[in-house]
């Protein structure tokens, strides 16, 4: 700890590799995955034009949700240097103003890669910036509010980079109802996904005021509505490819469910113990389920 705090005292610039860490790559999967099955749904073949393909996973994962990853560790710097003070910022490997520096540069070069892809891939992109910096700056910090950071999250990593893939794929225009409904509803869904996610951290946010959901209403009662949230959603969405033909699809995400409420109900009996694997996989289920559902969608919108 006293070289840590030597190294944090001496330093005035970034270390190698630390304003990597700040991106987080390990966080960068779901929104790369939704960002996928928005593209799979728009019709057009993935590999028509691979380097727009490449350019909208880029725009997904490294840039708008690395962005969100600067942003909180920067706004959790204070926190972080009590429970987790190794990270880049409070270790000093990321000194003075550069973690805000970073997070502002960054967020415009997002805002920017976005632009290029077209108007609603850059619409899309500045709501979902605008989300990271609420969920995790003051004043609104949304992240204290369970309902709230949840819902944030939610909608960035799913429901956003779902449209901003069926939106680079169609020429940056605006995707059918059909598309942004099933983006919505699966965003809806991450809320339960978030919510368990919290599990892992709930002790801290009951210690420094946060009111994730597992933090204010208990593990059990957590994780009843994170279930819930995650389930009816998908009815909803078996129901839409029901009534639009799409059979295969809907039977597949049916059981798909049915194997995420099996996963659900031995979830219930141990909640803390069983979020992590829940995560690896009721959520597996959930995600197959979004791609099983993205291939429906181009006969559903002709």
């Amino acid at each position: 700890m006293e070289r840590t705090t030597s190294f944090a005292m001496r330093a005035t610039r970034p270390q190698a590799g630390a304003l990597l860490e700040l991106l987080k790559p390990i966080t960068w999967f779901p929104p790369m995955w939704a960002f996928l099955c928005g593209a799979v749904s728009s019709g057009v073949g993935l590999f028509e034009n691979p380097a727009l393909l490449i350019a909208g996973i880029l725009l997904a994962g490294p840039m708008v949700c690395g962005a969100s990853q600067v942003v909180n560790d920067w706004f959790d710097r204070e926190v972080d240097a009590i429970n987790e003070p190794q990270r880049a910022i409070p270790s000093g490997r990321v000194p003075g103003n550069w973690g805000l520096i970073f997070a502002v540069l960054w967020t415009g070069l997002a805002a920017a890669w976005g632009a290029a892809l077209g108007f609603w891939v850059g619409i899309a992109t500045l709501v979902g910036l605008a989300l990271a910096w609420a969920y995790s700056a003051p004043p609104l910090r949304l992240k204290r509010n369970g309902w709230w950071g949840a819902a944030a999250v939610g909608l960035s990593y799913e429901g956003l980079a779902w449209l901003t893939g069926a939106a680079v794929f169609l020429g940056g225009v605006l995707p059918p109802w059909q598309i942004l409904a099933v983006a919505g509803l699966y965003s809806v869904g991450a809320h339960g996904i978030m919510t368990l996610n919290d599990f892992k951290s709930v002790q801290g946010d009951r210690a420094l005021g946060l009111r994730s959901l597992p933090a204010a209403y208990g593990l059990h009662k957590a994780a009843i509505i994170a279930c819930w949230f995650m389930a009816v959603p998908q009815l909803f969405i078996v129901a839409l490819l029901a009534t639009s033909g799409a059979n295969w699809q809907a039977l597949a995400v049916s059981l798909l469910i049915i194997a995420q409420l099996f996963a659900m109900v031995r979830l219930l009996k141990k909640p803390e113990e069983l979020a992590p694997w829940y995560n690896a996989t009721g959520v597996t289920a959930y995600v197959s389920g979004m791609m099983v559902t993205a291939t429906a969608l181009p006969s559903m919108v002709v």
